[in-house]
């Protein structure tokens, strides 16, 4: 069937609540209200309020809240509007739900997902529109979710709620009104490998989120003139999945990494770097970095608009390394 991003998203929490009464879900207007961007709609309604659950506005009381309950039993999920309200909750997230397993010798551990939204493309100012999941890789015990596609919003978010771990799930706010088929029966891959969505031998685009839906679009372009290139949608960034990477960029020899997060210190600098490590005798130049500009993000639609990667700067810098 054909549902939109957002709806993938909606119909996992129910699916997931309908088989797991354990599962709950609470945040900012997430119950009545039905969530900032609508993916919790109406399911008070089918729920209640003892599972959908509207919080007052503190990020850290979410979150560790969250936390408390998982320990408990419970498999809450908990929402937060924007991830640049992330730093105030990484005592909470970071401090405890990351090491909350290894602090009690694994007798006990943070069932949690933390949902919230990132990204660029809706003009809301430098304070609601970053990628702040270098902040999440960083932390060890923390696993990240990245879905691109309608497909892996459902089954990515359902197998999120059954992990044994903390999982933060970062949604593109770019993404939500994005039409897809959803097969609700089959996933398109296991929770932690990456995918290969297409293949070339000219160059290897490792990206994620809503960046491969422009590698794609990029790819497509170069191909009229000759340079097919392999993109694979890394899906999660925690676990990071090398294994599949590695073939690919052996075989064409050139990579490039693109991101929406910042170039300095982020996702596209670990990934530069251990691409480099790992196939450094079978590169035939550096690993490129096609990241966001180290700047805050503008209001303005066309300076927001060029401070991350787009399609056109994919096809520019693939050109400038297969000159």
């Amino acid at each position: 069937m054909e549902i939109t991003y957002r709806e993938a998203l909606r119909l996992a929490l129910i699916d997931e609540m309908n088989a797991n009464e354990d599962v709950i879900i609470l945040g900012e207007e997430v119950g009545r209200y039905g969530g900032a961007y609508g993916v919790t709609k109406d399911l008070i309604k089918q729920f209640g309020s003892d599972r959908i659950i509207d919080t007052p506005i503190s990020e850290a009381a979410i979150v560790g809240t969250a936390v408390g309950a998982a320990m408990t039993g419970l498999r809450p999920v908990a929402e937060l509007m924007y991830v640049d309200f992330i730093g105030m909750t990484m005592d909470q997230l970071a401090n405890q739900a990351a090491k909350i397993r290894y602090m009690f010798g694994g007798q006990i551990g943070v069932p949690m997902v933390l949902r919230t939204q990132g990204g660029t493309g809706r003009s809301a100012g430098a304070q609601h529109s970053q990628s702040l999941e270098a902040y999440v890789m960083h932390t060890p015990g923390l696993r990240l979710a990245m879905p691109a596609t309608v497909t892996d919003a459902y089954h990515m978010l359902r197998q999120a709620m059954q992990q044994p771990d903390p999982v933060v799930f970062i949604e593109h706010k770019g993404l939500y009104t994005m039409k897809g088929e959803l097969d609700v029966d089959k996933a398109t891959a296991p929770w932690g490998k990456a995918k290969v969505v297409r293949e070339g031998d000219d160059l290897v685009i490792v990206t994620y989120s809503r960046q491969l839906h422009y590698a794609l679009a990029a790819s497509e372009e170069l191909a009229k003139s000759g340079i097919e290139a392999t993109v694979i949608d890394l899906r999660t960034l925690n676990p990071l999945d090398f294994e599949t990477i590695l073939p690919y960029v052996k075989r064409a020899g050139r990579a490039m990494v693109v991101t929406e997060s910042v170039l300095t210190a982020g996702v596209a600098a670990e990934l530069g770097a251990r691409i480099s490590e790992e196939c450094f005798d079978y590169l035939e130049d550096p690993v490129v970095r096609v990241a966001g500009e180290d700047i805050p993000i503008s209001v303005s639609p066309l300076l927001e608009k060029n401070s991350v990667p787009t399609p056109e700067l994919i096809i520019e810098t693939a050109r400038m390394m297969l000159a």
